[in-house]
């Protein structure tokens, strides 16, 4: 009978590790792989281009609306590897968990992973599980590593962007955040804000089928849009114009920044892409994304240029123009 509490038997390597492992792991993420039981998966990849990725979860609090800590490492890891061009396919997932966590909330988080596997298409083929002593660490921490196919001639990454480039976002900007840190504080703005949370292989295919001359892909996370587009900025030596009226901000999000003295720009989110395209195709790719459930609101929000190289600009609604520099600080703590 399972307790109703992580013990840190469950951490031995013993029957309770057995337990866990074959009643809440493979009896969610069961394939061939994971019913082998080894310590490792071997695969067979076909000769190509493969891009790889690691990342780690801490996300406070667990769960919050539109989301929690499984979703969000699966989402997490299958977009880090899809801004490269890739199909993701396989992906692994370690556990830390506190001594004393509900079962339940265990139960959920793995729910939740399973679920978001699946409409990412993705498979977990191999993890690790980890118990600590109650109060050495805050309930629950996942790492991930997932890898992914990337076609022939495909190059987007952040080094890529080219003067007149025209930069595109798939929909809302700073949702995750904003939907984290109201439940943390609890703060109530009757306003169903929800995390932007999602698996964007679909959505990056879909884009990339459109047009073969798309040439940066990034997801704004931690630091945001501002944060992003001035990476990719520095990275390929060009200048950026960002245009105020055209971001899309959501009343919602823009009424708690005002309140709680944050900017948009740089607060973070979980299902968004940014999209630097050659302006002969920016109609297809806009078109594409629209009819995609996760680029519904897609929309032009800047411009590459060869002017002020490194820097990224905000072209204001009153006709001003104002520097975006590199976040700076931690605006946000464990926001993924």
């Amino acid at each position: 009978m399972t307790p109703h509490q992580i013990t840190l038997d469950h951490g031995s390597g013993g029957e309770a590790s057995r337990e866990l492992v074959y009643e809440i792991f493979l009896s969610r993420l069961d394939n061939d792989f994971l019913r082998r039981m080894d310590d490792s998966a071997v695969v067979d990849l076909a000769k190509g281009r493969f891009a790889m990725t690691t990342d780690s979860y801490v996300v406070d609090p667990i769960f919050f609306p539109g989301g929690d800590i499984g979703s969000l490492a699966v989402h997490g890891t299958v977009n880090d590897l899809c801004m490269q061009g890739a199909a993701p396919l396989y992906l692994t997932l370690g556990l830390i968990l506190e001594e004393g966590l509900p079962m339940e909330d265990l139960v959920r988080i793995m729910d939740s992973v399973s679920q978001a596997a699946r409409e990412a298409g993705v498979q977990v083929i191999a993890g690790d599980t980890k118990v600590v002593p109650k109060g050495n660490m805050d309930k629950v921490f996942i790492n991930t590593s997932g890898i992914g196919s990337v076609p022939d001639g495909v190059e987007v990454g952040s080094h890529n962007a080219r003067p007149g480039d025209v930069i595109l976002i798939n929909g809302d900007i700073g949702d995750h955040g904003v939907a984290i840190l109201t439940r943390r504080e609890g703060f109530d703005f009757q306003s169903g804000l929800t995390s932007d949370s999602a698996p964007l292989n679909g959505l990056v295919s879909t884009v990339l089928a459109a047009s073969s001359r798309v040439h940066v892909l990034r997801d704004p996370t931690r630091g945001g849009v501002a944060t992003a587009l001035n990476e990719i900025a520095g990275q390929s030596g060009v200048g950026m114009y960002l245009f105020e009226e055209t971001l899309p901000i959501s009343k919602p999000v823009m009424a708690a920044s005002e309140l709680l003295g944050l900017d948009p720009l740089y607060i973070a989110n979980e299902g968004k892409c940014l999209i630097a395209v050659d302006p002969k195709d920016v109609e297809a790719v806009l078109e594409a994304m629209r009819r995609h459930r996760y680029g519904k609101n897609a929309r032009v929000i800047g411009q590459v240029t060869y002017e002020n190289p490194g820097r990224v600009l905000l072209k204001t609604r009153v006709g001003g123009t104002r520097i975006l520099s590199m976040l700076t600080g931690e605006q946000l703590p464990r926001i993924c």
